[in-house]
């Protein structure tokens, strides 16, 4: 696993997890075009931290445009999403 890729991505999330709390409990015209820019943020860099746990810091400092990609999408491991038969 790539530690320090994971940890600055994970970072990226709180940082960006906290700031949106922040601006919903504080800012009463946050909408939703401004959530869901935050969200899509937040799980860019939640499933980068994950799908990207893997590969080499020279990887991660070049990220090529596929790279970019494939890291950023919602996982398919199926030991992370939650469905019916786990409640």
């Amino acid at each position: 696993m790539n530690r320090d890729a994971v940890l600055f991505h994970l970072r990226e999330a709180k940082e960006e997890l906290d700031r949106t709390i922040g601006e919903i409990e504080n800012d009463q015209s946050y909408d939703y075009a401004e959530f869901h820019v935050a969200m899509s943020h937040l799980y860019h860099h939640l499933n980068t931290a994950w799908n990207g746990r893997d590969a080499s810091a020279e990887r991660h400092r070049e990220c090529i445009q596929s790279d970019f990609d494939a890291w950023r999408k919602f996982s398919s491991d199926a030991d992370l999403l939650l469905n019916n038969d786990d409640a």
